[in-house]
């Protein structure tokens, strides 16, 4: 079996360009997530940082990061943050995000995640699972806010 996605940041987030290596890995795994060159700074169960730098590539007309980064940066923070807290007989998919633009971005940027699983978690079944995501500027001051809904549900069994 495949090493979980919460071993592999534990055995690399300390080593010489580990959180690196380990953002790579996940943006060669899911490929779109590189638009952004992302880096995690923290991931555990219930909590999630990615930090992305405020740089030409992710710019909208205005010369701002472009609103559309500052998602993609929240769907790669709360997705991995839901990977390694959901039990591993378990998948998740994005079903619905709800994006509020707050200000203009002009630092670099980082997206959190807190949040705890929802008592439904325990029974097994299938459920809904909505996950707030701050993008703050190096100041502190929260310019996008992102909903993310996760369907969560019972991998099926392996048939060979």
């Amino acid at each position: 079996m495949a090493p979980d996605v919460l071993s592999l940041w534990n055995k690399s987030k300390d080593l010489p360009f580990g959180k690196k290596l380990f953002s790579a890995g996940l943006c060669f795994k899911a490929p779109y997530f590189g638009s952004i060159s992302p880096e995690f700074d923290e991931l555990r169960p219930g909590r999630a940082v990615v930090r992305f730098a405020n740089s030409r590539k992710v710019h909208n007309h205005l010369g701002t990061v472009h609103a559309i980064a500052c998602c993609n940066a929240a769907e790669l923070a709360a997705g991995t943050m839901t990977e390694v807290s959901i039990p591993r007989s378990h998948r998740w998919i994005p079903v619905g995000m709800t994006v509020r633009y707050l200000r203009k971005a002009t630092t670099d940027l980082r997206a959190v995640v807190e949040a705890a699983l929802p008592p439904e978690a325990d029974t097994g079944d299938s459920f809904e699972w909505t996950i707030p995501v701050s993008i703050l500027d190096t100041s502190g001051n929260e310019v996008v806010h992102a909903d993310i809904t996760m369907h969560v549900s019972a991998k099926p069994p392996r048939t060979w």
